[in-house]
């Protein structure tokens, strides 16, 4: 059982024929842990159908990823908030849980596969406080610019205009080539005027018909639906904040003369100024040497089976089994527009119809089991705009930083290698 292996144990203590093979800091890896780990990349392979490596060379990555491990634990000790007793409490009746023991039970098998439940209780508060630490360190690590906000919404702007479709309606006012400056003038006042018209509440069509120049005023001005990479970029570039059913605030001037744009209906994009939101909520299990992420996906998957029979309310299960800050609430992690989550998450959120329930979903929390209670649209500034992109750079951002901040620590921790590994 995984959750009682002696190979769950941070710190342990070496048994007689055992060895250090490595000193971390203020910890050690006992040669057991070696082998037990290189077992387990060796099934991990196995699994993926890839080829073999050599015994010697994963026995080298076990015990790279031994020591990576623990640079990571010492430093979230010396480093990290306290976990609270309560919290931790719950923690082990999870991995209890997913063993299918009482707490009882779980103390008994641990007892007799050499584990002490101090130990292994300890084990938990680190990896726990190894996980805060790392949010907390990486994310603060992130740095996201102004230019890379502009070019991610530049970016999307552009896929939203080539992949949909917008019926545009105009008034035009006409301006002749080589018009005077007074013509112009005179121009630009008919074209304010018609658009006073229409903001004070006049029908759009009615302006049109009546004042446009356009060969679809019959029409009310109607262009009609058109792929938006068929539009004069000018147009596409004037509308671009506009919802559909809105008239754009201001004139716009080309070639042709004074133009006032209404966007009719837009179809197969998405508008920049408004965002789906979703209110979701779900129970997390976070996998560690003690609870593997399958065994974390079958406990899921078994309330999942609860919920939908009518057996359980995932509330409750929340409250009972979730390792997050929302279980409390049930779960609940209210209203979040696009961005909000991880991508893993939110592609498994996105997938799902009103209350509906994933499938167990692996992200770097842990495991997930997540319900769509609502959504709705809601109208975007452009500050939450811009924050919706710098959340999406930072993910962009995430593995890199992380990857250079993991170097970072073991290239300043204390690590010795004994050389029974050579």
């Amino acid at each position: 059982m995984a959750a009682c292996s002696a190979s769950a144990q941070t710190a342990p203590t070496l048994q007689p024929g055992d060895y250090i093979a490595a000193v971390v800091n203020q910890d050690v890896v006992a040669a057991s842990e070696v082998v037990q780990r290189t077992e387990r990349l060796r099934q991990e392979a196995r699994q993926k159908g890839e080829v073999m490596p050599e015994t010697a060379g994963l026995r080298k990555q076990a015990l790279e990823a031994l020591i990576e491990d623990r640079v990571l634990i010492t430093y979230a000790r010396e480093n990290g908030n306290k976990i609270d007793e309560a919290e931790l409490d719950r923690v082990v009746a999870n991995v209890a849980a997913q063993n299918k023991l009482t707490l009882a039970q779980l103390r008994d098998r641990l007892k007799q596969d050499g584990t002490d439940y101090k130990s292994f209780r300890e084990n938990l508060r680190d990896q726990m406080m190894t996980e805060r630490v790392r949010e907390r360190e990486v994310q603060g690590r992130i740095k996201v610019t102004d230019a890379e906000i502009d070019a991610w919404l530049d970016k999307k702007r552009a896929a939203l205009e080539q992949g949909g479709q917008v019926n545009l309606a105009q008034v035009l006012v006409t301006v002749p080539e080589g018009a005077s400056d007074a013509i112009v003038a005179e121009r630009r006042a008919r074209a304010e005027a018609a658009l006073a018209r229409i903001k004070a509440g006049e029908d759009f069509g009615a302006v049109a018909r009546d004042v446009s120049e356009d060969s679809n005023k019959a029409r009310g001005g109607e262009i009609g639906m058109r792929p938006a990479d068929r539009l004069p970029d000018i147009f596409v570039n004037a509308v671009r904040d506009v919802k559909s059913g809105q008239v754009a605030p201001q004139l716009l001037r080309s070639g042709a003369g004074f133009h006032i744009l209404k966007v009719v209906e837009r179809q197969g994009s998405a508008s920049m100024t408004q965002s789906l939101q979703t209110h979701a909520r779900h129970i997390l299990l976070r996998p560690s040497a003690q609870l593997t992420a399958e065994v974390a996906a079958r406990r899921l998957a078994e309330m999942k089976r609860q919920i939908e029979s009518g057996q359980a309310k995932f509330e409750n299960l929340a409250r009972a089994n979730s390792e997050d800050g929302s279980a409390e609430a049930g779960g609940d992690l209210g209203w979040m527009g696009a961005g909000g989550f991880v991508p893993e998450f939110e592609e498994a959120m996105n997938g799902l119809a009103l209350n509906g329930i994933s499938g167990p979903v692996m992200s770097r929390f842990g495991v997930h089991l997540i319900q769509v209670l609502e959504r709705r649209t809601v109208d975007i500034e452009p500050r939450q705009l811009r924050e919706q992109a710098r959340n999406a750079l930072r993910e962009q951002k995430y593995d890199e930083v992380y990857q250079d901040w993991v170097k970072e620590l073991r290239a300043k921790a204390f690590v010795e290698v004994r050389e029974w590994l050579d």
